[in-house]
């Protein structure tokens, strides 16, 4: 058996706020890489076929305001 023990540097918040969400961002940001260029371009919706969506789901979707309330 394998005993896999993982470190963190700080304790999990689950309770956080926005200003420790942006500190967690801006220490992970470093070992992100951005690509030089893009590996693909967005699909246009005319070639997008064979997506259903089940109505029950559409309904919520529909139910949700953009923003939040």
């Amino acid at each position: 058996m394998t005993n896999l023990k993982v470190h963190s540097s700080a304790p999990a918040d689950l309770e956080g706020d926005l200003a420790g969400l942006r500190g967690d961002c801006a220490r992970m940001a470093p070992h992100w890489a951005v690509p030089e260029r893009p590996e693909s371009r967005p699909v246009p919706p005319s070639r997008i076929h064979g997506v259903t969506v089940p109505a029950r789901s559409a309904r919520l979707l529909d139910a949700m305001s953009d923003y939040g309330d």
